[in-house]
């Protein structure tokens, strides 16, 4: 740690990374907003790198990831995350680790999927 520090880097770094992730995050948003049917909701995070997203209760999000997968689309299914009683209707949808096209892409494919399950 004292290397990525000791000349600053780190605080030229986060502004950087602040601004990329917020764009991204905008960009998943949006996609969302065109992309998934009525039933689906998700939140606006304020920081951090995934949206949290639920589906409408009869949706299993692991079912979904198998024919998601083979979109070749991939997200985080939201029960493991539950200490007691798992939400299997819900999933976790990281903006960070992709750009923008493909996050509209990839909520595109997501979409299709989930209007299909409905």
């Amino acid at each position: 740690m004292y290397e990525v520090v000791k000349d600053g880097f780190l605080d030229r770094h986060v502004p950087t990374i602040r601004a990329l992730y917020r764009d991204q995050c905008q960009a998943m948003l949006d996609a969302l907003e065109r992309y998934m049917p009525a039933g689906v909701e998700w939140n606006r995070p304020e920081g951090g790198m995934f949206v949290w997203v639920k589906l409408p209760k009869h949706v299993d999000s692991m079912k979904l990831l198998e024919q998601s997968i083979a979109q070749n689309v991939a997200f985080v299914p939201g029960g493991p995350f539950f200490a007691n009683e798992p939400e299997h209707n819900t999933m976790r949808l990281s903006f960070v680790t992709v750009p923008s096209a493909t996050i509209d892409e990839g909520a595109a494919r997501l979409g299709a999927l989930i209007r299909a399950s409905i």
